[in-house]
This record gives C-alpha cells, sequence and structure tokens, in this order.
C-alpha cells in the first residue's frame, strides 16, 4: 500500500510504501476495545472525593446551647446545611488498581487500528512540519488549510515545542507523539496527520 506524501503547503512531494504488517491488518474489536477501556481507565486520576460532616475540619463544639436562644438547634457548625459543612452522601476516595495490558496486545491492537485508519483514508503524510514562532496559532490553521484538512490529530516523532504552543488553543487539532498516543483520540479523528518520520517510527516500533 502507497501513500502519498505531501509538503505542509499542500504540495505533493513523494510516495511512500506503507508496511504490510502495521497498515494492513484485520481491525480485531475486541482487542481495541481492551485497549481504549485500559487507558481511559489509567487516565483517571482516582484522587477527586468529598468530605462528609465528620471529615470536613472544626465543628466540634456546640455554637450554641440546646435551648432558650430562640434559634434552631444544632449540634455542629459542620452540619451538611451549614456554608462549609460537609456533603450529605458524600464520594468517598477508592484506591482502584491500574489495568495492565501486555506488550504484544497494545502493539496488536496499535497494528489494528492504524491499518483501519489506511483502509479509510484517514490518514495524511505529510513531509515535516515546521512552525517558525511558537505565539502564530494562524500558522497551524494555514497549515491544515493547504492540506485541505478540518480538523486532524497531529502526530509527530518527538515533542515539537513550537508546534505545541502554536496549537494549543486550537479546537480543530491536536498533537500527539509516538510515544504518547491516546488510542481513543485515534479512533475518532477524522483524519490523522502524520509526519514522515513518524511512519518510519512508527513501523519500527510496531513491527
Amino acid at each position: 500500500m502507497e501513500l502519498e506524501v505531501l509538503n505542509q503547503n499542500g504540495s505533493e512531494d513523494s510516495k511512500v510504501s506503507l508496511a504490510e504488517e502495521v497498515f494492513n491488518q484485520a481491525f480485531n474489536q475486541d482487542l481495541v476495545h481492551q485497549l481504549v477501556n485500559t487507558y481511559i481507565h489509567n487516565s483517571h486520576q482516582r484522587t477527586k472525593g468529598q468530605k462528609n460532616r465528620s471529615a470536613v475540619r472544626g465543628g466540634g463544639k456546640k455554637p450554641w446551647k440546646q435551648k432558650g436562644t430562640g434559634r434552631a438547634r444544632a449540634g455542629t457548625i459542620r452540619s451538611p446545611i451549614w456554608r462549609g459543612g460537609g456533603m450529605t452522601f458524600a464520594h468517598t476516595y477508592i484506591d482502584i488498581k491500574p489495568k495492565k495490558i501486555n506488550k504484544k496486545m497494545y502493539r496488536s491492537a496499535m497494528r489494528s487500528i492504524w491499518s483501519m485508519l489506511a483502509e479509510e483514508n484517514r490518514l495524511v503524510a505529510v513531509k515535516d512540519l515546521k512552525i517558525d514562532e511558537p505565539i502564530k496559532s494562524s500558522q497551524v490553521k494555514t497549515i491544515l488549510s493547504d492540506l485541505g484538512l478540518d480538523t486532524a490529530l497531529i502526530v509527530v516523532s518527538s515533542k515539537n515545542d513550537n508546534l505545541n504552543k502554536a496549537s494549543k488553543n486550537l479546537t480543530e487539532c491536536k498533537v500527539q507523539t509516538i510515544n504518547s498516543i491516546d488510542p481513543s483520540a485515534l479512533i475518532q479523528a477524522e483524519k490523522v496527520l502524520v509526519t514522515s518520520a513518524a511512519l518510519e517510527k512508527l513501523t519500527e516500533v510496531l513491527s
């Protein structure tokens, strides 16, 4: 299978042959589903929790005496009906062990995803992406426009600070490297823009 490689201005540069063992595999839905579930599960911080009335700091002393004040009875200032009090049905933090997926299964699932992208013509190859000024988000917009793309997931071989900064505030694109690809974002992407260097590294890693 051959893929046309474009320059970032949209002109044709060359063609590259995609490795059959990476980009021409049957789609294994069960394995991909397991990979995506594992990734999402492990990406949760699992540190969010709320405090009930016993966990909130303070409130040990009774605010006022039980009778004679004319006010409602109160036993603690940390009651759920008080400002700054605890939550009635607090969600407590539960430590959940991360899920695991072995390397062989991971590589096989990623080959399935990349093969699906190639088969559905959602893969766009570009020779290189050069951003002169990191504060110029308009450069990234121009590149996408020249390539005929409205939205894209950009995959590069290594971290590109200028590209990351220039695309940080853009909703139409997201930048990832080969070593930190989000499989769920890869599946959902309308188009995946990948550099020549990233294609080479990807073939090396997944072969």
